[in-house]
């Protein structure tokens, strides 16, 4: 290693290039928006965005809304009716605004705040908003003073960084709480009215290709409809339309379609519950409500699942033989349910089992503890495919979140991830967390339930996988950076599933920039801390900086970033397929070459760090004698030189000062 000639600066202000080469200022490489603290927020997906915009129906002062929305830094908040569609057109109202932006979503956020604060113990702060970024609050579900004034402090904080930033907010207001909206908000606010039912209507079956005439849709019968329903019943009823249809089961023409979906939509809660006060024994009921729960089943499974929930609910067994009571077939047919030539049974009337669902958990709640042992035990039934498991899951998924019942959802998960066999994670399990996590209402519930089974130190390795399968399909998707932070959490236990955590976790953020840096930044934590973690966190940090799981183009400063956390510890094995990464990137890729002066100022001249990145360079270009390698190398060693020559020239400037326990070893 060779001294090169050098400049001597003198009392400098500023950043100061002192040899050959460029200069790279990153000024403690802090490239993420600014550190202050924001409420934690959860990313609206593009593709459900497109699906909505495909059938969404403009309410009255639309325009007006999305007038006020352009300019950089506008709030903008929404008064509406229940069922007027008042979340969707928050939603289009920031998503028609970046239409034409063709910028990447991942430098422009397009998130939704929590109504109320979820960040409380959370690992690590959320960035706040940039120029550009788009955010929805929604507080339409507060019904108490207490909480909307709360809601109304967040607001004047969030108000403030968004129109310093320059970004753009949409706020759903409580309808029911005029009398406390501040006076000062009201210039911001558009009072929007009801969508044309007719419209939504036409729009929902457009895009489902139903074929219809518009005057099929002036029926006299669809008009209190078109004048009360919410849109998402008139979008339900759409749907309807399309599956009779589809099914092939309910007519030929438009008209018996629509129908049949009116009578569903209107009719069937009432008929489900004349039916069940007209069958008084439990066996039949017993049998209606596993058909709706299994309905689409083949007819021996549903049997074995009907006798399986009257043994839980403990009714007795009949005393005559089988041969002697009535025959299976003709209790089917008795409850309206046809079995298919496959075997499998399905109701006659369209929507009927899904009304009998609800039927049962509004009207029977004495029992929904005992449904759930049952659905524990029924939804893994040896006949039942795994579609067919996930799908009864989720029917009860739906029934116990409807009935305010999410620990029923959570307790099954666990029960069946822990009963799982195999390196795979129980599909059903996943299912349902993924449910729990897409709610409205409880979806905070679940991720913080989540969070905290974290903390715990004997989750079982098919748990592990459940959650981390929730991560990754479910949570990624809306709570990017919760994602994250419970799969760090995974990843740092010990195990096999552990290890696979970890794969998922590289492999989500490595497609992601801002995602990559807020990884780097959880794990460098654990190790400037020296806290039990940070072994582990050292260990994961070093394989997330290897070149194959960087985002392209690798944003330097935050591997700066990284490699000054690995190389401030002394050096062992981890080093190796990590330098040897980038070199072999380097090798190929000559765009690349800045990864070795950064690389080395990483070390911030520490000799023992240097030493090791020398050896580890000579054993790999030495290993293959490829004169690409050997110039990689020797430009590598150039900048170590430089890098030693500086510190050098630092300690000699520096007279006689104490030496460093590196430099006295």
């Amino acid at each position: 290693m060779t001294a090169p000639h050098h400049v001597t600066v003198n009392d400098a202000h500023g950043p100061v290039n002192n040899g050959t080469g460029p200069q790279y200022v990153f000024y403690g490489a802090r490239t993420v928006r600014g550190s202050r603290r924001n409420a934690e927020s959860l990313r609206i997906v593009r593709e459900d965005r497109l699906y909505l915009a495909d059938r969404f129906a403009p309410p009255g002062n639309y325009r007006v809304a999305a007038a006020r929305l352009e300019k950089p830094g506008s709030v903008v908040l929404l008064d509406a009716q229940p069922g007027t569609g008042r979340r969707a057109a928050a939603i289009m109202l920031l998503h028609q605004l970046g239409e034409e932006d063709e910028t990447d979503e991942e430098d422009v956020r397009f998130e939704e705040i929590p109504a109320r604060d979820e960040s409380k113990n959370e690992d690590g702060e959320p960035t706040a908003p940039g120029a550009g970024d788009r955010f929805l609050l929604d507080l339409s579900r507060i019904v108490d003073e207490e909480a909307y004034a709360e809601a109304q402090r967040r607001l004047a904080g969030l108000r403030s960084q968004v129109q310093e930033a320059g970004a753009h907010l949409v706020v759903v207001l409580p309808s029911d709480m005029a009398h406390a909206h501040p006076p000062e908000l009201a210039p911001h606010t558009v009072t929007l009215e009801r969508p044309r039912g007719i419209a939504v209507i036409t729009r929902h079956l457009r895009m489902h290709r139903t074929p219809f005439d518009s005057e099929d849709l002036k029926r006299p019968d669809l008009q209190p409809l078109y004048d009360r329903y919410p849109m998402r019943e008139l979008a339900r009823l759409a749907g309807l339309v399309e599956t009779a249809h589809q099914s092939g089961r309910y007519g030929a023409d438009f008209a018996s379609w629509l129908s049949q979906a009116l009578h569903a939509v209107t009719d069937r809660a009432a008929e489900v519950g004349r039916q069940v006060n007209a069958a008084r024994n439990a066996p039949q009921r017993a049998l209606l409500l596993a058909a709706a729960v299994f309905e689409e089943a083949h007819a021996d499974t549903v049997h074995e699942a009907w006798r399986g929930l009257l043994r839980t609910v403990g009714h007795e067994e009949e005393e005559t033989t089988e041969l002697e009571r009535i025959d299976f077939g003709q209790r089917l047919t008795a409850l309206g349910i046809e079995r298919d030539p496959d075997g499998r049974l399905r109701f006659k009337r369209l929507a009927y089992a899904e009304a009998a669902r609800t039927y049962f958990w509004a009207n029977f709640p004495g029992l929904r503890d005992a449904l759930a042992e049952w659905i524990g035990m029924a939804s893994g039934l040896p006949g039942l495919a795994t579609d067919d498991r996930v799908t009864i899951a989720v029917r009860f998924g739906e029934r116990a979140l409807a009935t305010g019942r999410p620990d029923q959802l959570f307790g099954l998960a666990v029960r069946w991830a822990n009963g799982a066999t195999g390196a795979t994670a129980d599909a059903r399990a996943v299912a349902i967390l993924e449910l729990g996590l897409r709610h409205e209402e409880f979806g905070s519930w679940f991720r913080r339930r989540m969070y905290d089974c974290l903390s715990s130190t004997s989750l079982e390795d098919g748990f592990v996988r459940v959650l981390t399968a929730a991560c990754v399909r479910g949570l990624a998707s809306t709570h990017p950076d919760q994602a994250v932070v419970r799969l760090r959490h995974l990843a740092v236990r010990d195990g096999e599933a552990a290890r696979a955590a970890g794969e998922e976790l590289f492999g989500l953020v490595g497609a992601d920039r801002r995602l990559y840096r807020l990884l780097i930044d959880r794990l460098r934590d654990p190790v400037r801390r020296d806290s039990s973690a940070a072994g582990t966190s050292l260990q994961l940090l070093t394989e997330l900086l290897k070149s194959d799981r960087v985002p392209d183009p690798p944003r330097w400063p935050d591997l700066f970033l990284g490699w000054e956390t690995v190389f401030s510890q002394p050096p062992t094995k981890l080093w190796d397929p990590l330098v040897r990464s980038w070199l072999d990137t380097v090798a190929g890729d000559r765009t690349r070459d800045m990864a070795l002066d950064v690389m080395v100022g990483a070390t911030h001249g520490r000799t023992i760090a240097l030493h090791r990145l020398y050896a580890i360079a000579c054993d790999w270009a030495g290993a293959a004698r490829d004169p690409a390698r050997t110039a990689v190398a020797a430009r590598l060693w150039q900048h170590i030189d430089q890098a030693q020559y500086a510190r050098t020239d630092r300690t000699r400037r520096a007279g006689h000062g104490p030496r460093t326990t590196e430099e006295a070893s």
